[in-house]
C-alpha cells in the first residue's frame, strides 16, 4: 500500500530534496515513492483540454506527466522562438502541478516520437555535412542556442529548491522530478561522446533533477551516460528484461519509461490495437517486481498540420495525422477499457479511494457540409510570392525562405519548360511523391516505387510541373541525416537533366490561408472536377461547439482546414477516415472549411460523431 496523497506538488514546493535514489528505490522528500507515470504531449492536444487530461491521468491512479518538449514547433525558423499558446510549456507544467502531478521531463533535443524528423528542426537539414545526434560543430551550436532559450523556462519548475544564478527569483520549485537524457540513443550511437555532451547542455544550464536515459533492450548498454538512470521501453514483458537492467546498473530503482500502451499507425496499413487484458496483466507483473512504470501514451493526442513523422525499414512509410495509439483515452480524450483496467489496478496498490473521473464531453454530429466554391492551384499561383528562380532544383529545406531558414513543410510545386515528350525519370530523386502535370493535364505520379513515366507528345513548348509532397520525415532510425524533401536531385527528361525552374513553395501557412479568402478566382464546383485544387465550405453552429469528426468519403488525398487550423492529412489509402476536429476551435455560428484535394474531389463532408481509423490488427 502506498499512501502518497501528501506527495504532492504544491504541498512540496520549497522542499529541497527532490527525487532521490537509494538502493532498489526511488525516494522522494526522503519517502519511499514509486512513478505511476503517463505521457501526454502539450504539442499533441489542444490547450483547452490539457486540464481535462490531467484530471482524468488523477482519476486513473497515476502521480506523474511525462511530456517530450518539440524542438522544431518552438524553433521553426532559426533564432525565432515560439513559447506561446498551444507551446507554453510554462503553463502546461504549471498546471500539471496546480493537479497534483510530478512531471519526468524529456526535452530532447531528440524524442522520435512518431514526429516529424523527431523533432529536431528541418533547417538543421541545410547544412550538407549536417551531422545530426552528434558533437558536430553545427548541430552543438544549434542545440546550445535552443536550450539557451529552454532551460530559463524549466529550471525554475523542477522540484528541488534550486541554488542556482539562473534563477535567482524563483525560490518555490515545481513539479519537474526527473529530466531525460535525449532519447533512445542506444538505437543510434553514433557518437560516443554526445551523450556526455546533453548531458552537460543540461548540468550548464541549471538541471539539478535526477538524470534518466531510456531505451529499448537491445539499445540500453550503448545509450548509457554516467550520472543517469538507465530506463526500459518495451511492449511485451521478456522474461528477465527487468533484471536485464541490473547488469548495466547495480542497486538502482527499476524504471519503464516507455511501457507501450498501443501502437501507431501508417498510412496504408492496419489500425492497430494491443489487448487491454494483456497490457493490464503486463502492468501488473512490472508492479509487482517493484519497478516503476510509465504509460506511453496515456493519451495521444493528434500529429495536426504536417507533423507526422515516418518509418524507413523496408521502405518509407508515413504516419497517419491520429495518434489516437489505441492509448487508455482516445485520441478525443474518451475513456477506453484499459482506462477503466487500470484504475481498479492502481486503486488497489495505492489502498486509497482514487478521483472520480470526470464526465465524457458529448460529441457532435453536425451533419453534411457543402464544399461550394473552388479554385485552381494554377489559378492561385499568380497571387504567391514572386517563385524562386533556379537553373537546378533545390530541395525544400534549402529554398531562400522564412528568413533563410527553409521551407520545412507541405508542398513544392517545381516547373520548368520543354519541347516534345518522352521517357521522364526520377533517379529516385523525388521525396517523397510528385504529381507530374503537362500545363494543367495531370500525367501520373513519381515515388519512391514508380521512378518514371511516359509524358505524351505535343506541339511546341509546354509547362512540365511537379508538384511535391512532403509526406513526413523519418523519426526513427540511421537516416535522419538523409531526409531532405522536395525534388534533392535531378530529373531526367529523355536522359538529360531538366534545368531552369520556377519554383513555388506551398507551406500552406496561417497567412496563406486567409490570402486565399480575398482571391477572386473561387468559383462554383462543376460536376466533375480533378485538382490540385482549394475548395470551400461552411459549418453553421447554432449552440456551444463541440468535438466532431471529419469524414471525407470520395475525396482523395489532401489537408483540411477548419478556421484557419490545419487538421492534418487525410488519404483514401487508409487506414484513418476520420480527422479528428476539437471543439474549442469552432465558434458558434459560421466556420470556414478550407479543403487542398490533390486530385479527386468529393462535393461535400460529412461531420459525424464517432471516430473512424480504420480496420483493426492486434500488435503482434
Amino acid at each position: 500500500r502506498f499512501n502518497w496523497s501528501e506527495l504532492v506538488p504544491l504541498q512540496l514546493w520549497g522542499r529541497t530534496l527532490g527525487l532521490q535514489t537509494e538502493n532498489s528505490q526511488f525516494l522522494l522528500e526522503g519517502m519511499p515513492f514509486r512513478i505511476f507515470g503517463g505521457s501526454m504531449h502539450y504539442f499533441r492536444v489542444p490547450r483547452e483540454y490539457w486540464e481535462d487530461r490531467m484530471l482524468k491521468m488523477k482519476a486513473c491512479g497515476l502521480n506523474t506527466l511525462t511530456t517530450y518538449v518539440p524542438w522544431n514547433l518552438h524553433e521553426q525558423e532559426r533564432g525565432k522562438f515560439d513559447f506561446s499558446q498551444n507551446l507554453d510549456l510554462e503553463a502546461f507544467l504549471s498546471l500539471a502541478a496546480k493537479n497534483g502531478l510530478w512531471v519526468i521531463l524529456r526535452p530532447g533535443p531528440y524524442i522520435c516520437s512518431e514526429w516529424d524528423l523527431g523533432g529536431l528542426p528541418s533547417w538543421l537539414l541545410q547544412d550538407p555535412e549536417m551531422q545530426l545526434r552528434t558533437t558536430y560543430k553545427g548541430f552543438t551550436e544549434a542545440v546550445d542556442a535552443y536550450f539557451d532559450h529552454l532551460m530559463p523556462i524549466v529550471v525554475p519548475l523542477q522540484a528541488s529548491k534550486i541554488h542556482c544564478s539562473l534563477c535567482p527569483q524563483y525560490k518555490k520549485g515545481g513539479p519537474i522530478i526527473a529530466v531525460q537524457v535525449e532519447n533512445e540513443y542506444g538505437s543510434y550511437a553514433k557518437d560516443p561522446n554526445y551523450m556526455t555532451y546533453v548531458k552537460m547542455a543540461l548540468l550548464n544550464r541549471g538541471i539539478v533533477e535526477l538524470l534518466m536515459t531510456s531505451d529499448n533492450k537491445n539499445g540500453l548498454a550503448f545509450g548509457l551516460v554516467e550520472g543517469a538512470l538507465a530506463t526500459v521501453n518495451f511492449q511485451k514483458l521478456e522474461p528477465g528484461l527487468l533484471k536485464y537492467l541490473d547488469t548495466v546498473q547495480r542497486d538502482q530503482p527499476k524504471m519503464v519509461m516507455e511501457y507501450w500502451t498501443g501502437w501507431f499507425d501508417n498510412w496504408g496499413g492496419p489500425h492497430y490495437v494491443f489487448d487491454a487484458d494483456e497490457m493490464v496483466n503486463t502492468v501488473a507483473s512490472v508492479l509487482k517486481f517493484g519497478a516503476s512504470i510509465n504509460l506511453y501514451m496515456f493519451h495521444g493526442g493528434t500529429n495536426f498540420g504536417f507533423m507526422n513523422g515516418a518509418l524507413e525499414a523496408d521502405e518509407y512509410k508515413s504516419d497517419v495525422t491520429s495518434y489516437d495509439y489505441d492509448a487508455v483515452l482516445t485520441e478525443a480524450g474518451d475513456y477506453t477499457p484499459k482506462f477503466f483496467k487500470l484504475r481498479q489496478l492502481f486503486s488497489m496498490i495505492i489502498g486509497q479511494p482514487l478521483p472520480l473521473p470526470p464526465m465524457i464531453e458529448s460529441k457532435a454530429s453536425y451533419g453534411a457540409i457543402l464544399l461550394h466554391q473552388y479554385i485552381s492551384l494554377w489559378d492561385v499561383l499568380p497571387s504567391l510570392s514572386q517563385p524562386i528562380k533556379s537553373e537546378f532544383p533545390i530541395n525544400m529545406e534549402n529554398l531562400h525562405l522564412n528568413d533563410s531558414s527553409g521551407q520545412a513543410y507541405g508542398y513544392v510545386l517545381y516547373e520548368t519548360v520543354i519541347f516534345g515528350g518522352g521517357h521522364l525519370h526520377s533517379r529516385d530523386h523525388v521525396r517523397d511523391r510528385a504529381q507530374v502535370f503537362v500545363n494543367t493535364m495531370y500525367v501520373g505520379e513519381l515515388d519512391y516505387n514508380t521512378l518514371e513515366l511516359s509524358l505524351p507528345e505535343g506541339q511546341g513548348f509546354r509547362q512540365l510541373r511537379l508538384l511535391v509532397e512532403n509526406r513526413g520525415r523519418v523519426n526513427y532510425g540511421l537516416a535522419l541525416n538523409e531526409q531532405r524533401k522536395g525534388l534533392i536531385g535531378d530529373v531526367f527528361l529523355n536522359k538529360t537533366p531538366l534545368r531552369n525552374f520556377k519554383i513555388y513553395s506551398l507551406e500552406m501557412k496561417p497567412g496563406f490561408m486567409k490570402s486565399l479568402r480575398h482571391l477572386a478566382g473561387w468559383s462554383a464546383v462543376p460536376d466533375y472536377f480533378v485538382g490540385p485544387a482549394f475548395f470551400r465550405g461552411r459549418l453553421w453552429i447554432e449552440h456551444q461547439p463541440q468535438d466532431t469528426f471529419l469524414k471525407l468519403q470520395g475525396w482523395e488525398k489532401g489537408v483540411v482546414f477548419v478556421n484557419g487550423q490545419n487538421l492534418g492529412r487525410y488519404w483514401k489509402i487508409g487506414p484513418q477516415e476520420t480527422l479528428y476536429l476539437p471543439g474549442p476551435w469552432l465558434y458558434k455560428g459560421s466556420n470556414e472549411i478550407v479543403i487542398f484535394e490533390e486530385r479527386t474531389a468529393g462535393r461535400i463532408i460529412q461531420s459525424v460523431d464517432i471516430p473512424y481509423l480504420g480496420r483493426t490488427q492486434y500488435v503482434d
